[in-house]
Order: structure tokens, then C-alpha cells, then sequence
């Protein structure tokens, strides 16, 4: 049977600190990033719903971060 991969502990955190630091709203980095409903992003940050592999790429464009710091709790950001 299928086994659940492991899910970065500190990504809420690190996706709460790249929008504080680009200065957006959630609403605001919704539309930045492409996602219809900006509850998604609190979601994200609560650590409730894990962001699509989309969305965590548009992050990582949008604050100019490698996708690999974002997402690997090795990493700071």
C-alpha cells in the first residue's frame, strides 16, 4: 500500500515569512501566485493544506528563493 511522504515541518512557517517579507495581503499574494481563493494562503500558513507543487514554484518566483530552501527544513530561508 501506499505510505505518506514525509511533509516539510517548517514550510507554513517559511511561506508566512516570504509573504510578510514581499509586504502583500493574503488576497494580494493570492493573485500574485494564481490561486483563486486567498484562504488557500492562510491554509498554507496555518499548515492546514499543503501547497500544490504550482503554487510552491510561484512562490519561490515570486520572492526570487530557490524552490529547494522553501521546501527542505535543512534550509533557511
Amino acid at each position: 500500500m501506499g505510505h505518506a511522504r514525509p511533509r516539510p515541518k517548517h514550510l507554513a512557517a517559511k511561506l508566512l515569512q516570504i509573504r510578510q517579507s514581499l509586504g502583500l495581503s493574503q488576497p494580494k499574494l493570492a493573485k500574485v501566485l494564481g490561486v483563486r481563493d486567498y484562504s488557500d494562503i492562510s491554509k498554507y500558513e496555518w499548515d492546514k493544506n499543503e501547497p500544490p507543487l504550482f503554487v510552491l514554484l510561484a512562490y519561490s518566483r515570486a520572492a526570487d528563493i530557490p524552490l529547494e530552501r522553501i521546501v527542505d527544513d535543512e534550509l533557511t530561508l
